[in-house]
């Protein structure tokens, strides 16, 4: 079974927990707020996210990290093996804006991973105004894949930019593998 890893990260109270909880179907503490404590790991299996008619399943870890700095010596050990990077914001937020540049350069840059395997989120929560549509992001996160997850409007929308960022995942890896096989072949 193929095995990927994925980090979600970003500020405080952006809604990792609650995406992470909703893309792995999971109902732990969906209830009410509760701040991450270090890091909170989630197992989630989809069969046949590849597209080969094999239906070989692949598993995500689901990598909720907590958004605050105190956990800052943690996040080596955390980014060990990665294989995607999640940057959840809240668009709302001034604060959440200038910070998410700290994690891309903390979890994308530092780690050998390349644009295409890091997604940002701008996470809208209930009740949000929801007018930051048209975000204007400074250089290197320009360059990113942005998507706008609501998930009281359209779940279903964001499940399917989700799938569509773990089947890229899924690509480079097996990518990887076969360049690897190969330069042991030869």
């Amino acid at each position: 079974m193929l095995r990927a890893k994925v980090l979600l990260v970003g500020p405080r109270e952006s809604g990792k927990s609650v995406l992470a909880n909703f893309v792995s179907e999971s109902t732990e503490g969906i209830c009410s707020y509760s701040p991450t404590q270090g890091v909170r790991i989630l197992e989630y299996e989809k069969p046949n996210l590849n597209g080969n008619s094999k239906g070989a399943p692949c598993r995500f870890e689901l990598w909720d990290c907590s958004g605050d700095q105190k956990f800052e010596t943690c996040w080596p050990a955390l980014m060990k093996d990665s294989h995607g990077v999640i940057i959840i914001f809240n668009p709302e937020l001034p604060s959440h804006l200038k910070e998410i540049e700290m994690w891309y350069s903390c979890f994308v840059q530092q780690q050998p991973l390349l644009d295409s395997q890091c997604l940002l989120v701008a996470h809208h929560k209930p009740g949000s105004a929801g007018d930051t549509e048209n975000l204007s992001l400074a250089y290197p996160l320009n360059k990113l894949k942005l998507i706008h997850s609501n998930l009281e409007e359209d779940p279903e929308d964001v499940r399917m930019e989700f799938l569509k960022y773990f089947r890229s995942i899924i690509t480079i890896i097996n990518e990887s593998r076969e360049r690897e096989e190969m330069s042991i072949i030869s």
